[in-house]
């Protein structure tokens, strides 16, 4: 199968809009692909790099918490703390010194020796007897001691789970310490707890509770500077224990993709349609250090860079759609008024002026050449049509030179002869019908004759002809009255009348007959002349004679100069036609146009 390039069933204008979507739309593909992948590699290197600082604060909280551990792996060893018994035997001044003893070491390790916010070691100690009712009981989460509870309504909410524990420590987030002394105002504290359980017995002394641990958590993770990022430090469940978003509590909402799983311990990041995600986890201590980077934030100067890039590209859309334009308005459209010219032209109708151009480019010379070859095939046209009517006129004047001589030159012959073998009178008849068929060849100059004064020549030819020869032949006439006022090319009729009697009737004598008539159909006049002769006659022989370009002179001239004339001032499909008649003989039909005298 033979392939066609579908660009030539499309016009010119279809063609430039074309070109100009095909080099601007892979122009904004590109450039949004470009961006798309820019966006994607740029979040996913980020999202590595946080990946790394997220381990290494995870890895510097779990130390600062590990610190925590181990000095509360001292304080529950201490002995003052392993001899504490609220049941025993000891005089209150005895339980008062060991009382101070503690409080004093428990001030020590709740210094600091820089300028940090230092942790708090408080314990809490369940005296149901109130051996310790001198000491004070107002848990506060900036103060450190020992504090001594006897009822349940003073037990802080935590106290049985951490003893639950044995021992292991862990971060717990809590309103306050004890449902009987609440803060003014309820604010969430961050505790490590641990059960200090006696080692020389079985049974628990009490709950070790270091606060202010959010402080000492914070401090690490302001070392991690985030555009706009957030960082969240919570338990395993996502609740939130610390954050540098103030004020922010609860549980953490995070996409199923940081799911640990079975994992205890490792990393996870995930990057959604707003947010980049990095979360490193450890099941052992329960922890989480999550990190919350908006992509906004992210990728704000990227944006800028793509406002940039579009910006390149909307002024090369509109550099290119200018260039467009412009070669639209100085292609296409000349172009177009040239095409609706060619469509519109037929030759020899007005060529208007070409439309005027300051360019010499090659449109405009197309332009100006086309209106110039139009106007040139006007003038050939009209000089053609001036030549073919001066031929015309040259062969109708020619046709009449050769007709009307050898038309009087047989008349005269005929008056000649009859005035020999005849009397004056019958002279005079045909000198008579002479004159009046001088009369009508005349016509005063005219081309064109009624169909009436057509007959009246013809009739007169049959009486010089019947009184020349004696011929009897019967002349019989069928014509409308309408038609009589039809004009005709004179001395029509006559020659064909001739040689009806000719080669047709002549010697038939009385049987011979000559029928004419007329019938108007479509705008056309046929006229009719046959004879009854027994003759063969070749009418391919006739049909050759009249439409013979380049006729034998021997052949005379004759039908042919009848058919000739007829088609000079009618038209090739008018003119003579030669058949046989029904019935025997031959008729000739003479087919013209309609023209009447009035018209």
């Amino acid at each position: 199968m033979k392939f066609r390039n579908p660009l030539t069933q499309m016009n010119v204008k279809q063609q430039l809009v074309l070109l100009f979507l095909v080099l601007v739309i892979p122009l904004f593909i590109l450039n949004s692909y470009g961006n798309s992948t820019a966006g994607q590699i740029l979040k996913r290197h980020v999202t590595n790099a946080y990946i790394e600082l997220n381990q290494q604060n995870f890895k510097l909280i779990s130390r600062d918490i590990e610190t925590i551990n181990k000095v509360t792996s001292t304080v529950v060893q201490n002995e003052f703390i392993q001899q504490l018994s609220t049941i025993g035997e000891e005089d209150v001044l005895t339980r008062v010194k060991h009382y101070e003893k503690i409080e004093v070491m428990l001030n020590t390790y709740s210094q600091e020796s820089d300028e940090r916010e230092p942790l708090y070691y408080s314990l809490y100690v369940y005296d149901p007897d109130n051996a310790y009712f001198f000491a004070p009981y107002y848990p506060d989460p900036l103060k450190s001691g020992v504090y001594f509870f006897s009822d349940e309504l003073q037990k802080p909410e935590w106290f049985d789970e951490a003893v639950a524990r044995k021992g292991k420590g862990y971060l717990r987030l809590t309103d306050y310490y004890s449902p009987s002394v609440q803060a003014p105002e309820e604010t969430n504290t961050l505790l490590y707890l641990r059960a200090v359980n006696n080692i020389y017995k079985d049974g628990t002394i009490g709950v070790l509770a270091v606060s202010n641990v959010e402080a000492k958590i914070e401090e690490s993770l302001k070392t991690v500077s985030l555009p706009e990022g957030e960082l969240y430090f919570t338990d395993w469940n996502n609740l939130i224990l610390t954050s540098t978003v103030p004020g922010e509590e609860g549980y953490l909402a995070l996409p199923p993709e940081l799911d640990p799983g079975s994992s205890a311990i490792g990393v996870k990041d995930a990057i959604t349609k707003d947010f980049i995600y990095v979360a490193d986890y450890n099941y052992v201590l329960q922890q989480k250090l999550v990190y919350k980077v908006p992509v906004k934030a992210l990728l704000q100067q990227q944006d800028e860079m793509k406002q940039v890039i579009l910006l390149i590209s909307v002024a090369y859309f509109v550099v290119g759609l200018i260039i467009i334009l412009y070669f639209w308005r100085s292609l296409m459209a000349p172009l177009q008024k040239l095409v609706h010219f060619v469509r519109r032209y037929e030759p020899g109708s007005i060529v208007p002026e070409p439309p005027s151009r300051k360019r010499s480019d090659e449109v405009s010379v197309l332009i100006s050449t086309t209106y110039d070859m139009a106007r040139r095939l006007n003038d050939l046209i009209r000089d053609q049509y001036l030549m073919e009517l001066k031929q015309k006129e040259t062969q109708l004047a020619l046709l009449y030179q050769q007709i009307n001589p050898h038309l009087l030159y047989n008349t005269l012959e005929s008056i000649y002869w009859k005035s020999v073998m005849e009397g004056n009178t019958a002279s005079a008849e045909m000198i008579k019908d002479l004159s009046k068929l001088m009369k009508i060849s005349l016509s005063r100059g005219r081309e064109l004759i009624t169909l009436e004064e057509e007959l009246q020549h013809a009739t007169a030819y049959i009486k010089l002809q019947q009184n020349r020869h004696d011929y009897a032949f019967r002349v019989e006439s069928d014509i409308p009255a309408a038609l009589l006022d039809v004009m005709i090319p004179k001395i029509t009729l006559q020659p064909l009348i001739e040689n009806a009697i000719i080669h047709g009737i002549k010697n038939m004598g009385e049987d011979g007959e000559i029928r004419i008539s007329a019938e108007e159909k479509q705008g056309a006049l046929y006229v009719r002349i046959s004879d009854n002769g027994f003759k063969t006659v070749d009418y391919e022989a006739i049909a050759k004679v009249l439409n013979d370009e380049s006729p034998n002179p021997s052949s005379g001239y004759g039908i042919r100069n009848i058919h000739q004339r007829l088609q000079l001032h009618y038209g090739p499909e008018y003119g003579l036609t030669y058949a046989k008649r029904p019935g025997g003989g031959t008729m000739v039909t003479v087919r013209l146009r309609v023209i009447r005298q009035s018209d």
